[in-house]
């Protein structure tokens, strides 16, 4: 089970809590402060845990150079780079404004720190945790100053390979346990086959590997023999048919199937003991249910109020009617995810009870006779007797009265066969 946390006060991810849903706000305000306001109103209104923001101290984010480029961008707030992020960046006292607000809707506040003074700031305000954008997830030295504060983190993953992300976790676990992954793709908006919810875990096999010959046997399209791997390991073609428990030697002469399996590469194996979430950019909200479903705890989202606006990022951000549906969606999916265990539910008796079938007899027997399996059916019979999971069990034993034709079989009536309650 992974480790559970506490993100905000009150709040816990992880484990069997509900997964915690991020409004990502971020500049999408277009620097007005009143709209970053309705904003967060609507994030609470949605259903949202938390409205997230992205401050930055500009000249500690950016180069001299960076800021003074030109920005000729139909996105663009200014002639300059510089110009443009100035714009959208709101002041301290403006931060504070946003933060009583969010305490008077009854919302989660936070922002990410785009640099190490950002962080500090983010400190001073006392925001319930860090969220630590893609950009600075390979900064190590401002991931160990962040993880120094004591607060949980958020950390997401674009741009970084699972090698980059082991070094992360092994900075940040020894000085601030209380922290989560966030399974990312920094692209805006994203497309769904770069999503990679794999890496979240894997319930599915791989995807197939194109076909390049015709199987001899059956026509269908199938990979060469003796096809090498990027490790140099032959393995047999790979047939449409070939399932994990049926390993067909695809021709003559071939007796076993040799496949290279790489390490593996899911969050949920490589961190156990750290609930890992996913940050979306991607249109639309199946991508990120599909997430919830394959265990993501934490969820971040971008939203805005009219997609059409000036910005980057409102092409992949949701709209009021969207993060609603997607919060009830996540909710649904969460009850639906139910119990691991499989058994008779109580919601099943009624369909049972008119469906359920029962062992029948298919010849009039006896009383003292041995059952054997051509005595015995199975339909759905009046009054119920013996489940037809125990049909086999019925055989060799003495019934203890006749049986007419077509009666059901009671488990009263066999000797040594006394009633059980299905678990």
């Amino acid at each position: 089970m992974p480790l559970e946390l506490e993100l905000c006060p009150g709040r816990w991810v992880g484990g069997q809590h509900p997964c915690f849903i991020i409004a990502e706000i971020g500049q999408n305000h277009q620097g007005d402060l009143e709209v970053a306001k309705r904003m967060i109103r609507t994030a609470k209104e949605c259903g949202a845990d938390c409205a997230k923001f992205q401050k930055s101290e500009l000249e500690f984010k950016f180069n001299r150079k960076a800021l003074e480029r030109p920005y000729t961008s139909k996105h663009s707030w200014g002639k300059t780079y510089g110009e443009h992020k100035r714009h959208l960046e709101f002041s301290h006292a403006q931060y504070r404004e946003l933060q009583r607000f969010a305490q008077e809707v009854g919302i989660f506040f936070t922002a990410s720190g785009m640099d190490e003074m950002a962080v500090e700031f983010l400190h001073e305000l006392n925001v319930p945790f860090f969220k630590v954008g893609s950009g600075d997830t390979n900064n190590f030295p401002y991931l160990e100053k962040t993880a120094r504060k004591g607060r949980p983190m958020v950390i997401s993953s674009g741009m970084q390979s699972m090698d980059t992300m082991k070094q992360v976790y092994q900075i940040v676990k020894p000085l601030n346990p209380n922290f989560c992954f966030l399974q990312c793709t920094s692209a805006y908006p994203l497309q769904p086959e770069d999503a990679n919810l794999r890496v979240i875990s894997t319930p599915l096999p791989p995807p197939r590997p194109r076909h390049s010959h015709t199987c001899s046997i059956c026509g269908q399209g199938v990979l060469p023999a003796q096809t090498r791997d990027d490790h140099g390991v032959n393995f047999l073609p790979w047939h449409p048919a070939l399932r994990p428990a049926v390993l067909k030697p695809h021709s003559p002469g071939l007796s076993r199937l040799h496949l290279a399996l790489k390490p593996t590469q899911e969050y949920q194996k490589l961190f156990p003991d750290i609930p890992i979430g996913y940050s979306g950019h991607e249109t639309g909200i199946a991508i990120s249910v599909a997430a919830v479903a394959l265990g993501a705890k934490v969820l971040e989202r971008h939203i805005t109020l009219d997609k059409t606006w000036k910005g980057s990022d409102h092409s992949a951000s949701l709209e009021p009617g969207e993060l609603a549906e997607l919060v009830r969606s996540v909710r649904l999916v969460e009850r639906a995810l139910g119990s691991p265990t499989k058994q008779l539910l109580p919601c099943e008796m009624a369909c049972n009870e008119k469906l359920g079938k029962s062992v029948v007899a298919k010849v009039r027997i006896p009383e003292g006779t041995v059952l054997t399996l051509d005595m015995l059916t199975v339909k759905v019979g009046e009054p119920k007797g013996c489940a037809p999971e125990d049909i086999f069990t019925l055989v060799g034993k003495k019934v203890l009265v006749t049986i007419e034709e077509d009666d059901t079989i009671l488990e009263e009536a066999v000797e040594n066969h006394g009633k059980k309650i299905k678990s």
